[in-house]
């Protein structure tokens, strides 16, 4: 008997209108837990690096959690993992809300979709009966709208709907899925669902789900609520509204947005208000949010409410959380008002909410310097608000400079020529980044940025400070009962680290302190990655419930696996390595491992070139990124070592054995 997960994935070939219930194997588990580590091995297996996204034969896998379903609090992860058409890599994007929880109890783990339908259809999975079904009524319409209606339909008011709006049916690069109460956003996962001509899945489930040991389970699980609990009334000093508490950033929540809106950096990611905020804008912006905001809400099995319905006068009810309360408004210069109006239909296009308001204000900025003209937008209005209404409407209907600008700002400024690539500015490994411009070389935020794969920072840092605290006395303070570090190491870190000095910016954390931190942090996000928890109350927030030191009980008492720290940590950089290895052999290489270069003002080559050294030789990676014979065999992942050889991306010495390999896939920033 299968604990915690039900040990089937639910396998569609579109092409064919072919339907299997597939038992899995129990030895992947052990050895890549759940969620994105076995979504990685069967991307592996199954989707070699000459397939493309559009391809029928790339997959779209919707993978739920390991221990999603169970009691644990705050486990609810689907992990949407694919190849990008954005970036030519893997993406894999996490969403909440209640969609894994209802895969488990419809008795799947997995839903993986290949080939192409021919026709526009939504696929209703109710327990043991699974139907492709006609979507063609639903062509064009909004996500929010399709759940609506297909729940009308099946009248199955229950029912998890995970669907695409008009941007993944005409296939935007950065089109998204959206769920009800979340969104897989990054990478252009919409775009591919679009692509096999799938609108939606649907999901009601009715069975059980067993832990191997509900008493120690239950008693984790407590455990967990009461830490939350002490938290919430215990929340850390010293550090941003929004990350002294749990969750998601509390965006919904908080009002003050004095740090946001004075250090990101406002239109195309250049401009930078330091005296934006005042009592008058604090003042409207309050004022618009309560009105707005109908209530807080959470995911499945969590006390955390870090979304919010939104009501806007004249428009359908939405979602919304986090950041994307300003991404739009500052992309335009505009007030909150607009932001949240801009943001309900980009929600039912389903376009992601870092990407979408870049590419708008970089097609602005391509305009006032003469690059586009006003030929390439008729009929555009004058105001910066309505701009920004015609450009969305223009991209997710691929329509005349839409189209082009559909791609992304990278592929745009390639079509357009003429120097735009010079405004495509913000990419890493040709994907939008956050809207932020530092001054001083963060060294820990150089190699997340640099080596991360998950296209967003904010799913890469986490339980290591942002910055020091002011004095001795509060980090002594901070870390007197800091119980989720790895090793003590971290404390002593935290305790030197000032502000000012020989202990700061950019040479302390020294080369090998920050290569530990990176790693710590980002070990943390792929546990959560595969076992499907919210990285709010794990991998992002500073002393969250979750850690390394609890998570092997609960994997233990959850699946009736042994698991203890070492075991856990080597599962997670095996299966970190091996989406390493998936974009390796996709052409990625340390010269794609760039932040923009306008991050920061001030950079340092030398220190910049010797933390990748440190970080790959820590990481059991060679000069070139390219993951090591040796680290390879230590994991178990001589298949992938078999393959690189004989791909002739590594040597027998673990030396790339051609520079060139992949050259015409390689990701420029």
């Amino acid at each position: 008997m299968r604990y915690a997960e039900t040990g089937f994935n639910l396998e569609i070939d579109l092409t064919r209108g072919n339907i299997e219930k597939v038992a899995s194997d129990p030895r992947d588990t052990e050895l890549y837990l759940g969620g994105l580590g076995t979504n990685a091995k069967i991307i592996w297996d199954r989707v070699p690096p000459e397939v493309e996204a559009f391809s029928p034969e790339n997959l779209l896998i919707f993978g739920a959690g390991l221990l999603c379903g169970t009691p644990a609090t705050g486990c609810n992860r689907t992990i949407v993992s694919t190849i990008s058409p954005q970036t030519k890599l893997l993406a894999f994007s996490m969403m909440g809300g209640f969609w894994a929880p209802e895969l488990k109890y419809a008795g799947y783990d997995k839903v993986i979709l290949r080939g192409k339908s021919p026709d526009l259809v939504y696929i209703w999975i109710k327990d043991d009966k699974v139907e492709l079904r006609d979507a063609s009524h639903l062509a064009g319409k909004g996500s929010i709208e399709t759940a609506e209606l297909i729940r009308e339909e099946l009248n199955e008011p229950k029912a998890q709907v995970a669907a695409i709006g008009m941007a993944g049916e005409n296939r935007v690069f950065y089109a998204s899925v959206e769920q009800g109460r979340s969104s897989a956003s990054r990478g252009g996962i919409g775009a591919v669902m679009g692509d096999k001509g799938v609108k939606a899945i649907v999901v009601r489930g009715t069975k059980d789900l067993n832990v191997a040991d509900p008493e120690k389970y239950m008693e984790l699980c407590n455990d967990v609520l009461k830490y939350i609990k002490h938290r919430e009334d215990n929340p850390i000093p010293g550090v941003m509204p929004i990350l002294a508490g749990l969750g998601s950033p509390q965006e919904m929540k908080v009002h003050d947005e004095k740090w946001h809106t004075e250090n990101f950096m406002w239109g195309n990611s250049r401009v930078r208000r330091r005296d934006f905020w005042n009592e008058e804008v604090e003042k409207e912006w309050t004022e618009t949010m309560e009105k707005a905001r109908t209530r807080l809400i959470s995911c499945f099995n969590c006390p955390m409410k870090c979304g919010a319905t939104i009501s806007m006068p004249g428009l359908p009810t939405y979602m919304m959380k986090c950041f994307t309360k300003l991404t739009y408004t500052m992309g335009a210069f505009s007030d909150l008002d607009f932001g949240l109006r801009i943001a309900q239909k980009a929600t039912e296009y389903g376009v992601d909410g870092f990407s979408a308001p870049q590419v708008m204000a970089f097609a602005l900025e391509l305009l006032e310097n003469g690059i586009l003209t006003d030929k390439d937008f008729p009929d555009m209005p004058e105001d910066n608000e309505g701009r920004f209404f015609y450009l969305l409407d223009k991209i997710v209907r691929r329509e005349g400079i839409g189209d082009v600008l559909a791609d992304g700002t990278y592929w745009a400024a390639k079509k357009i020529g003429n120097g735009a690539d010079a405004y495509a500015h913000n990419n890493i490994k040709k994907h939008e980044q956050l809207p932020l411009k530092l001054s001083m070389l963060n060294p820990v935020y150089f190699l997340m940025y640099a080596t991360g794969e998950k296209m967003n920072i904010t799913q890469i840092e986490g339980q290591f400070p942002q910055a020091p605290f002011a004095t001795r006395e509060e980090r002594e303070a901070f870390v007197s009962d800091w119980i989720q570090v790895p090793d003590e190491k971290f404390k002593q870190i935290l305790l030197d680290w000032e502000f000012r000095g020989e202990n700061s910016n950019p040479y302390y954390p020294t080369v090998e302190m920050a290569c530990d931190i990176v790693d710590w942090q980002e070990t943390m996000h792929y546990i959560d990655d595969a076992l499907g928890q919210c990285a709010g109350l794990s991998s992002f927030p500073l002393k969250p419930p979750y850690h390394i030191h609890n998570y092997p009980e609960f994997i233990s008492a959850g699946t009736g696996m042994e698991m203890d720290k070492d075991k856990l940590t080597e599962a997670a950089k095996r299966y970190r390595t091996l989406v390493r290895a998936i974009n390796i052999r996709r052409g990625m290489r340390r010269k794609d491992e760039k932040p923009p270069a306008n991050h920061w003002k001030k950079r340092f080559p030398e220190l910049e070139e010797k933390l990748l050294d440190e970080y790959y030789k820590l990481k059991g990676w060679n000069k070139d990124g390219i993951p090591t014979r040796e680290s390879l065999q230590q994991l178990g992942l001589g298949y992938v070592s078999e393959d690189f050889l004989q791909r002739g991306i590594l040597s027998k010495d673990d030396e790339a054995a051609d520079q060139d390999t992949a050259a015409e896939t390689s990701v420029e920033a």
